[in-house]
């Protein structure tokens, strides 16, 4: 994972706690980096995991509140680090359908070594947009926390339904996103 994930989220950690909060979070955690990141190196997925527990532990907050704060915040940071991956996407679905095909090109321009998700979209005629998302470090919370930051971003009236899924080509999440005045609509995996 890209080491851009672990600065955003040490700041974000000092910003919202402190950073004695971030200190003893790593220390607890005990990262085989040390807890010392740059923003374009590699570094295990596992060690963000272990520091969200850590987190959580330490502050009573519980990890899925921790990762859907951080998500968002993520997403947010994204927009002002990388404002050119947003120019021509006005809304979420334009831009939740441009992550495959554009934004992940653009990604491996600047981090060649990226080892990223593959997300798949596709809209239904009743208005919504399903996406799927697949990855081997399986984190789906934080896929559905950066949809969230995107729709606070765009200011939409979106909801999210979610349904993770196990089947013959290995784990992956399916999201919904669809006007949140809309009934629920029918979903079929």
């Amino acid at each position: 994972m890209k080491g851009i994930i672990f600065t955003e989220f040490i700041e974000l950690v000092e910003t919202a706690f402190s950073i004695e909060t971030a200190e003893d979070m790593l220390e607890l955690a005990n990262p085989s980096s040390g807890g010392i990141y740059t923003a374009v190196g590699n570094y295990d997925h596992q060690e963000l995991v272990t520091m969200v527990g850590h987190l959580s532990a330490l502050t009573g907050v519980e990890a899925s509140d921790l990762v859907m704060a951080f998500g968002e915040h993520l997403f947010n940071r994204f927009t002002q680090l990388y404002p050119q991956m947003f120019v021509g996407k006005e809304t979420v679905y334009d831009f939740v359908e441009s992550v495959e095909g554009v934004i992940h090109v653009e990604v491996r321009k600047l981090y060649p070594d990226a080892e990223l998700p593959t997300i798949s979209t596709s809209r239904t005629d009743d208005g919504a947009l399903d996406m799927t998302y697949r990855s081997p470090r399986q984190l789906g919370d934080v896929a559905h926390a950066l949809l969230s930051g995107c729709i606070k971003h765009y200011q939409e009236d979106l909801t999210i339904r979610r349904h993770d899924v196990v089947d013959e080509s290995g784990p992956s999440v399916h999201f919904r996103l669809q006007p949140a005045h809309s009934e629920a609509l029918a979903w079929t995996t």
